[in-house]
């Protein structure tokens, strides 16, 4: 079975680990601030926060942007359900844009007539949350416009984006957004085994995010409601959680990081090895990037021109061949969750067109030319036998 992602891990990751045990730091020491500042200096911003996920990073950047009871968050449908959750953890009230249906990400021009709606029925977001799907960017310049004429925040959900472009900045640089975020999940672009990252310009946010990363908890003498008691004094600020990155795996973070570019280079030869192989293949449709952006590729996820029963007869025909495909992804407002809070079919009718055709092939760096030429076999076979 050749998985749609996975890890791969160098003797120089496991190196990093062990240096770590050998040490006298597993959790809250030199690896995490060393982590960090790598990743920040890689996307050219001014801070980053490391979590212990991407969902835990979703959730202080939400905290830290004043998202609560009363306040509401804007995301796409096409997303895992971490990117509107973290409004439901902070107690605010969640709404959905539909996708471009040829980016799959987050429309502007969807966006841009929601945001008029909203603004005559008194009902503007706080919060929007834009997705970088598969790892290519959203139009953050046009986002950030929006954004400055009806005064809403703006998170890059960019758990899939580490190392993509947009208009030649670095995503992660927070140019056109508040606050940006990283995934590190094993399947990701780098992985730490889990972990997250926050990162902004804003040195406020950035404090603020570190204290509610560990309990609201500030040992900083500036900040003391009281009078210093002694070197052992804390003080909690407000309800935060421990969602503490340990040295462990900011150590294989950083390992991971350093190959950043060897890793890119090879999800993009896939690409490109897949798009030639595929172009002649007029019962699915490949996947875009916008020419403003470079993308990380974290999926290639292609379309089945066809009823979603021609999709699921390809799928299982593909899985059943060895190929460990997946859909990203069921679209959020349909899960029953959502669907209590009043969300239905026909809601978002590109996000449910993308959730019914959509097929992610197999795509990470570790892959060998043998791996790619049994992918681009099988899948075309059983597209000429089935569609």
């Amino acid at each position: 079975m050749i998985p749609y992602g996975r890890q791969d891990i160098s003797d120089a990751d496991i190196e990093a680990v062990v240096e770590v045990l050998r040490s006298d730091w597993l959790t809250q020491g030199p690896a995490v601030p060393a982590f960090e500042q790598a990743v920040a200096e890689r996307c050219r911003v001014g801070f980053a926060v490391a979590v212990n996920s991407g969902t835990s990073a979703l959730e202080v950047a939400c905290q830290a942007l004043g998202l609560g009871p009363g306040k509401r968050l804007w995301t796409v449908p096409n997303t895992f359900v971490a990117s509107a959750n973290c409004a439901r953890r902070c107690g605010a009230d969640v709404d959905f844009v539909d996708i471009a249906p040829d980016t799959r990400n987050l429309s502007p021009e969807a966006l841009s007539k929601k945001l008029r709606e909203a603004e005559k029925n008194n009902a503007l977001p706080d919060v929007v949350v834009a997705v970088h799907f598969a790892g290519h960017s959203c139009d953050m310049e046009l986002i950030a416009e929006l954004a400055g004429t009806y005064g809403f925040r703006v998170i890059e959900d960019a758990t899939h984006a580490l190392g993509g472009t947009y208009k030649d900045a670095p995503v992660g640089s927070c140019r056109w957004s508040d606050i940006a975020v990283f995934s590190f999940h094993p399947v990701k672009i780098i992985a730490a085994g889990e972990g997250g990252m926050a990162l902004t310009n804003d040195a406020g946010l950035a404090e603020n995010m570190r204290m509610r990363r560990n309990h609201g908890i500030t040992k900083d003498a500036n900040r003391m409601k009281r009078p210093d008691d002694g070197p052992w004094y804390y003080e909690q600020h407000f309800l935060g959680a421990n969602y503490r990155l340990t040295d462990l795996q900011a150590a294989l973070g950083r390992s991971q990081l350093q190959r950043l570019d060897a890793f890119l280079d090879r999800r993009r030869a896939i690409v490109k090895a897949y798009h030639a192989a595929f172009a002649g293949i007029d019962a699915i449709t490949l996947p875009v990037e916008r020419p403003d952006t470079a993308s990380a590729w974290h999926l290639y996820a292609i379309h089945v021109n066809g009823t979603s029963e021609k999709r699921r007869a390809l799928f299982e025909r593909l899985q059943a061949d060895g190929l460990g495909v997946q859909v990203h992804y069921l679209p959020v407002h349909l899960q029953p969750y959502y669907r209590e809070l009043g969300f239905g079919e026909g809601d978002f009718p590109a996000a449910e067109d993308h959730a019914a055709r959509a097929i992610s092939l197999p795509i990470f760096p570790a892959m060998t030319d043998d791996d790619i030429q049994t992918v681009v076999a099988i899948t075309t076979k059983a597209c000429a036998d089935l569609l």
